[in-house]
């Protein structure tokens, strides 16, 4: 008995690692908006004509640069975008982000771009910026406004960061890949450069 519990402790410990690898289920702040977790899908489709565009709502928001400036997702037409939600707290994304550098080096002359959308609101531009340097990040930061964060996981069905969001240079969503496993890192950087060579 006292074997078979030894195993069962075990098992349940080794449950909770593995799946803190995959994903934060949610800010300690409570800031972000939630929704039911699904498996991923995160399979391209064959035409550009299927695609749908990004929602007008992640589109049009004005995402708070650390400078202080706004921009839009809208006035990035031409280039391919890999919108990353994260936050500085979260295990996953930090795992992810060699990753992401990695990417934007490899297709920034391909007008390739990567968006860091931060989803704690709580966080200062001092503690931004020295995760930044610490991380080695090469790719630009915002705060993504509420409303933002809240259509993306309504495109995403999934209340966990990180997520990303692949947009095409005709503002149209092509990906969609949710947590920081190994599994979703290689299938977003497949269709990267898909994306970028088109």
């Amino acid at each position: 008995m006292k074997n078979y519990l030894h195993k069962i402790f075990v098992f349940s410990l080794l449950t909770v690692l593995v799946s803190s690898l995959a994903g934060c289920s949610s800010p300690p702040t409570g800031n972000s908006p939630s929704v039911n977790s699904v498996a991923s899908n995160s399979e391209p489709q064959k035409k550009n004509s299927e695609f749908p565009p990004i929602a007008e709502k992640v589109a049009q928001a004005q995402m708070k640069n650390l400078d202080g400036t706004t921009s839009k997702v809208a006035d990035m037409k031409g280039k391919v975008l890999l919108l990353n939600m994260w936050a500085t707290w979260c295990g996953p994304c930090r795992g992810e982000m060699p990753a992401l550098v990695k990417m934007q080096d490899e297709h920034r002359e391909r007008g390739f771009e990567i968006i860091g959308l931060n989803t704690d609101d709580g966080d200062t531009k001092e503690m931004i910026d020295k995760f930044a340097a610490e991380m080695k990040l090469n790719y630009k930061l915002v705060w993504a406004p509420t409303e933002m964060q809240a259509a993306l996981l309504k495109i995403s069905n999934f209340g966990g960061i990180p997520q990303s969001f692949i947009v095409d240079r005709d503002g149209k969503l092509r990906g969609v890949f949710r947590g920081g496993g190994a599994n979703e890192i290689k299938k977003m950087e497949e269709l990267v450069a898909q994306i970028v060579n088109e």
